[in-house]
């Protein structure tokens, strides 16, 4: 076993006065550059003589806003524009469900269309449950996601195959609830199936 030398060791005096130097520069810190920079607060002017407190000033004035969608650079792999075969295609449709009563509104598409949606439910919310169903598949699907207690959406849709792909809204209120559906973009009809 090796002795443990004490004398490289700070003593506790050592140690205080460590602490409280800093302290101080933890402090000195916060109010000359962290409280101009973040929040534009500058005690002491030394933010605006480095112009730090520009940042704390643009940032907490600056309104909330989307990103700007996303750009590929030059030379980097991006996709810019999508052709399809398919006729570009618009359709709105309506569903009244009673209480208790659930319904469909479905749209045939190859896989890789796409289309642009917004629904909204008129009268109450609604269950909804976005899935696809491939041709002779019988009752296996595939879903997308669900949701309760909605009064619309809005998006956009890639079929990730051939099929039916499209919405069950299920009216759980005790009174009627209409669906109103509008669809734009690459598919081959909009219905309610039978």
């Amino acid at each position: 076993m090796t002795p443990v030398d004490n004398a490289a060791l700070p003593t506790l005096p050592q140690l205080r006065k460590a602490t409280g130097i800093a302290i101080i520069a933890a402090a000195a810190t916060l109010v000359a550059f962290v409280l101009p920079a973040e929040y534009g607060i500058d005690i002491t002017g030394i933010g605006k003589l480095l112009q730090i407190k520009k940042l704390g000033a643009d940032s907490a004035e600056a309104p909330l806003s989307p990103a700007p969608p996303a750009t590929a650079s030059a030379g980097a792999p991006g996709v810019t524009l999508v052709k399809s075969q398919m006729p570009f295609n618009e359709s709105e449709m309506s569903l009244t469900l009673q209480p208790n009563q659930g319904g469909e509104i479905k749209a045939l598409m190859r896989q890789g269309e796409h289309f642009v949606y917004t629904w909204s439910a008129e009268g109450g919310k609604v269950t909804v449950d976005m899935h696809g169903e491939r041709p002779n598949a019988g009752k296996e699907f595939t879903r997308y996601w669900k949701d309760k207690q909605q009064a619309g959406d809005q998006g956009s849709f890639v079929a990730p195959f051939d099929g039916i792909h499209g919405w069950f809204w299920r009216n759980h209120s005790d009174k009627p609830v209409t669906i109103k559906v509008k669809v734009s973009g690459f598919f081959e009809k909009l219905y309610v199936p039978s």
